[in-house]
C-alpha cells in the first residue's frame, strides 16, 4: 500500500477533502490531536475497526476512542448521558478528556472491543476538529504507532510505524501535550478515572465532587479485560530495557552513574532520560534531557520522544529518574510505568 503523506494545513481544502473519502470509504488516515498522533477509520464501520487493530497489531478486546466534534454526536452514539456527563463536557471539551458512556447498538462491537460502553472526546486540534467535520463521520483512534511502542508525537514517528500500512498520514508537526488523554468512565455509581492525563483528578473532583481511580492503575495485574485503551496491555516500551529510578536526587545520579558506568565497560550502549537541572551530572554517552522539572508539560510533550530516540540510539539499558512531582506527575508516572515494565529501582529501599 502506498501511503500518502499531506500537510495537515486546514487551509488546504483538497487535502481534507481526500482525507474524508478514504475515511468514508472505510479506509485510514492518521492524524493529529493535541495529545498524541491517532489512527483514524470511520467508527461505525466494523471493517474499519477491523483495519485499525490490523494496521497496529492491536489486540481486538482494546477498545477504540471515538473523536467528535460537536457535543450532539454523543447523544448518538451513547445511551444515556448523565448530568455529571454534561458538566465535564462542558468544563473540558474540546480537550484532552474521554468519557465513557453505555453505547447504543449503532457503534458496533468491533469499535468498542466487544464492549458495551463506548468512549468519546472532542480533541481540541483544529486539524482533528476539521477532518471530523469535513469528513462527516465520528472517528475511532486509537494512537497511530506499532501496538506496544511509543505513542506519536510528530508525524515523523507515525511515519516510521505505519508508513505502507495505512492510507494517508496528516503531518500538523509536533503535538503540544505529548501524553494520551484523560479518562473517565461515566458508567460506574461513582466516575472512575481508568487512565491519568492532562486533566488531573483533582481538578474532575472539583466538578463533579466526588471521583475515584480504577484500582487497576496501581495493580495492572488483577485486570481481565481492558474497559479503556493502555490499561491491560504493554504501552509506549522501547527496545531497550528500562528501568526508572526513584529516591533522593543525589543517591539517584549516584546509582545511576555506578550502573551505566558498569554497563558501559562491558561495551553496551546507555542511555539516560533525566530532567534539565541534572543533566550535567550523568557520565553516560546519551543524556537525554526530558526538560525542567518546574514546567512538567515539557516533560509529557518529550517523554515518547525520547523513548523512540533510544531506539535510534541502539540504547540496551535506559535509565530514568522519576517525574512523579507536578501536577502532571501521575499521568507521566503512569506512562513511564508501563513503558519500563513496573521495573523500578528504590535507593531509599535498595530493592528493586
Amino acid at each position: 500500500m502506498k501511503t500518502i503523506i499531506a500537510k495537515a494545513d486546514t487551509g488546504r481544502e483538497e487535502v481534507f477533502a481526500l482525507a474524508g473519502t478514504i475515511l468514508k470509504k472505510g479506509g485510514l488516515v492518521a492524524f493529529p490531536t493535541e495529545t498524541v498522533y491517532g489512527l483514524g477509520g470511520d467508527a461505525l464501520r466494523a471493517d474499519a475497526a477491523h483495519k485499525i487493530y490490523r494496521a497496529k497489531g492491536r489486540p481486538s478486546d482494546n477498545p477504540l476512542i471515538v473523536h467528535i466534534a460537536d457535543t450532539g454526536s454523543v447523544y448518538e452514539l451513547a445511551s444515556g448521558v448523565p448530568k455529571e456527563a454534561e458538566l465535564l463536557m462542558e468544563a473540558f471539551w474540546p480537550g484532552p478528556l474521554t468519557i465513557i458512556f453505555h453505547k447504543k447498538q449503532i457503534v458496533p462491537d468491533t469499535t468498542t472491543g466487544g464492549l458495551d460502553t463506548v468512549a468519546v472526546r472532542m480533541p481540541a486540534h483544529p486539524a482533528a476538529l476539521k477532518l471530523i467535520r469535513d469528513s462527516g463521520i465520528c472517528i475511532a483512534a486509537p494512537s497511530a504507532n506499532l501496538s506496544g511502542r511509543p505513542s506519536p508525537t510528530t508525524a515523523r514517528h507515525v511515519i516510521e510505524d505505519m508508513n505502507g500500512r495505512i492510507d494517508m498520514i496528516l503531518d500538523g508537526g509536533p503535538v503540544g501535550i505529548g501524553i494520551e488523554s484523560t479518562i473517565v468512565d461515566m458508567t460506574e455509581e461513582i466516575p472512575t478515572i481508568l487512565r491519568p492525563g492532562y486533566i488531573s483528578p483533582g481538578q474532575i473532583e472539583a466538578l463533579l465532587g466526588n471521583v475515584r481511580l480504577d484500582p487497576a492503575l496501581e495493580h495492572p495485574e488483577a485486570l481481565l479485560r481492558p474497559k479503556a485503551p493502555g490499561m491491560k496491555y504493554t504501552h509506549y516500551a522501547p527496545r531497550g530495557e528500562l528501568t526508572i529510578v526513584e529516591g533522593k536526587t543525589d543517591r539517584v545520579v549516584e546509582e545511576i552513574n555506578r550502573l551505566t558506568d558498569a554497563h558501559e565497560a562491558q561495551g553496551h550502549v546507555t542511555a539516560v532520560i533525566c530532567g534539565t537541572e541534572n543533566r550535567y551530572r550523568y557520565h553516560s554517552a546519551h543524556v537525554l534531557d526530558a526538560g525542567s522539572r518546574s514546567h512538567d508539560i515539557t516533560v509529557s510533550s518529550a517523554l515518547y520522544r525520547l523513548l523512540r530516540e533510544c531506539d535510534t540510539l541502539g540504547a540496551e539499558y535506559i535509565y530514568s529518574e522519576s517525574f512523579i512531582d507536578g501536577e502532571m506527575g501521575y499521568a507521566i508516572m503512569n506512562r513511564l510505568m508501563k513503558a519500563a515494565g513496573h521495573r523500578i529501582i528504590n535507593v531509599e529501599e535498595d530493592r528493586i
